[in-house]
């Protein structure tokens, strides 16, 4: 029999035919940890140029899912890599441990209504638990950190660290109360996050309400007629009724054109693209007598439903004319929209109405609706606005609702009263937080190409490294014009006429070079330095990494067939910086 595996030429290697991770991995992170690997390259950095990567930390709740495993493993190779580049690269793991999962998983196990210390300590045992578990996933990926000294926002050395910090920005009369809106859970009593909400089906009341005029005489003069002859109203269309008791204000946008309808017993105020859609909802018949813009509806006043008080129009860019009148109706308490709204025409936070409380429950003292939860209150809202003749329609819908994640709840937009930290406050001694930041960045060592008024320094280099002349990095041609531009820059042949050594050694010249008196003769120009905006990708289109194994033969005039190492990519907001070899193969 004859040995064919004899007649193979196959290299000879100490690799395993087989690799054999789920055995191996171990293996090394085991053999890391008896040299103890981080202590050496700690050792091994001493004394050399700082990269610190400051690692958001992971949240203390759970076990880790590829999102953590992608966010560790490659912060991890950036880690690595800096090392290898000369600087010294520590990183200290971190976890955040505060916050309402926690709290929530405590009660959903030990149930609500417990003693605040006894929470906060049963918080903390859940904290400590979950970090292990997490801390030795990460270890088992391969991420290389100081693991035995990490650090926890739970630490008391750190949260007297904040109180410390936060005692300095109240002395310093940088820290106020205001009011913000934020998606509100009745059942957590808590604010949420963006990312805690959800949608959901829900089944709400619509009702199309008007508001009597106040200011008649205005409101003639801004449809140029000399007076009104009947009663009029604007109308609002809302699938919350629950926040006509906080209404202070009704917005229009300014650029809508706005119709007066004579109904016969009353004139109404609708955009004027909406008009037919709402008198066919009314059940009504009218005829339009005059036509305004929405800009010079602005600050007339309208009476409340049933309230003693007065909801000014204001002007808004957010009102649309998918549905409803075009009129929207502004409950500052209870609308991101809204609140802004209010806030340009400088209603003070004191002056918000804000009556439903952190349980959902009106304050007890609200007319009519007090003591009462909102969602039940709604009926008995609409029953009132139909008793004062302000309700021209009331419809059930069913549309899409944000709701808790947790409860799968309903949620409600909320101001609440919140403490913020100003930066553009002016402290006691006259300065501000963000000029003192902006001192800060000018005065440290490397200043990032974003840093205001501050040119793009990247000539800190690392040990070992070998700074390279634009000639040296490789043929680039610019294949996108800088961000703003439509033509596209265009792919210039060879910057210089030279050809065998210098080519044959892949020393080709760069993306300056390639701009430059060449192509200003061959166009018949003087030769100029070109003011072209420098951010636009590259292309390296001769270069050894980028090109087909299929090389032309020796002698040919026929280049090598390349392939694009930037084809799909867009224009960088900022400049990018490349490292490259100065030899074919280094």
């Amino acid at each position: 029999m004859t040995d064919y595996k004899a007649t193979l030429n196959l290299p000879s290697t100490a690799f395993p035919m087989k690799a054999g991770l789920p055995q191996r991995e171990p293996e090394i992170l085991q053999r890391w940890n008896s040299i103890d690997l981080y202590r050496k390259l700690r050792q091994i950095g001493e004394g050399r140029p700082k990269f610190v990567l400051h690692d958001g930390p992971p949240y203390a709740n759970g076990n880790i899912h590829i999102g953590h495993a992608v966010n560790k493993v490659i912060k991890d190779m950036i880690v690595r890599s800096r090392t290898l580049a000369g600087f010294d690269a520590p990183y200290v793991p971190g976890w955040d441990c505060h916050g309402l999962p926690i709290e929530h998983k405590v009660e959903t196990t030990f149930g609500k209504n417990q003693p605040a210390d006894l929470t906060r300590e049963r918080c903390r045992a859940y904290a400590a638990e979950q970090i292990e578990g997490q801390k030795a996933d990460f270890i088992r990926l391969g991420v290389l950190g100081d693991w035995d000294n990490p650090y926890k926002t739970m630490d008391f050395a750190n949260e007297a660290g904040e109180i410390r910090a936060l005692a300095k920005l109240v002395e310093g009369g940088f820290v106020f109360k205001g009011l913000k809106p934020v998606n509100w859970c009745f059942d957590c009593g808590s604010a949420l996050a963006e990312a805690e909400v959800e949608y959901q089906d829900k089944k709400s009341d619509a009702i199309d309400v008007a508001f009597e005029v106040e200011d008649a005489d205005k409101l003639a003069a801004a449809f140029g007629l000399p007076n009104l002859a009947k009663p009029a109203s604007i109308v609002i269309w809302t699938t919350t009724p629950w926040t006509i008791p906080a209404n202070q204000a009704l917005n229009v946008h300014p650029e809508f054109v706005y119709a007066l309808v004579d109904t016969g017993e009353r004139l109404l105020v609708l955009a004027e693209e909406l008009v037919e859609s709402c008198l066919q909802r009314y059940g009504l018949a009218g005829e339009i007598i005059a036509r305004c813009e929405g800009k010079v509806l602005e600050l007339i006043r309208f009476r409340h439903p049933f309230y003693e008080r007065f909801a000014p129009i204001y002007l808004a860019d957010y009102v649309e004319t998918g549905a409803g009148t075009g009129i929207v109706h502004s409950a500052p308490a209870y609308g991101e929209d809204d609140f802004r709204s209010c806030k340009h025409y400088g209603m003070e936070n004191d002056d918000i109405l804000g009556p439903v409380q952190s349980n959902g429950v009106y304050v007890s003292d609200l007319p009519f609706f007090g003591g009462q939860f909102i969602w039940k209150a709604n009926p008995a809202i609409v029953e009132k606005l139909a008793e004062v003749g302000a309700l021209l329609k009331h419809e059930s819908i069913q549309h899409s609702y944000m709701h808790c994640w947790r409860h799968k709840t309903p949620l409600i937009y909320r101001a609440t009263a919140q403490w913020f930290v100003g930066m553009d406050k002016v402290a006691h001694d006259g300065s501000s937080l963000r000029r003192r930041a902006l001192d800060a960045i000018e005065q440290t060592e490397f200043v990032p190409a974003w840093g205001p008024g501050a040119p793009a320094r990247h000539d800190r280099r690392a040990p070992g490294l070998v700074h390279l002349a634009p000639a040296h990095l490789g043929r680039a041609d610019p294949v996108l014009p800088a961000q703003g531009k439509r033509r596209a820059a265009p792919a210039y042949r060879r910057a210089d006429g030279s050809r065998g050594a210098a080519c044959g050694a892949g020393r080709y010249r760069g993306l300056v070079e390639a701009r430059r008196s060449r192509v200003a003769r061959r166009r018949g120009g003087a030769v100029r330095e070109d003011h072209r905006h420098p951010r636009c990708l590259v292309r390296f289109r001769h270069h050894p990494l980028a090109c087909d194994a299929r090389l032309a033969p020796h002698g040919s005039r026929k280049r090598p067939a390349c392939r694009s190492l930037s084809g799909r990519l867009r224009p960088a907001s900022r400049l990018v910086p490349f490292i490259a070899a100065d030899r074919r193969g280094h």
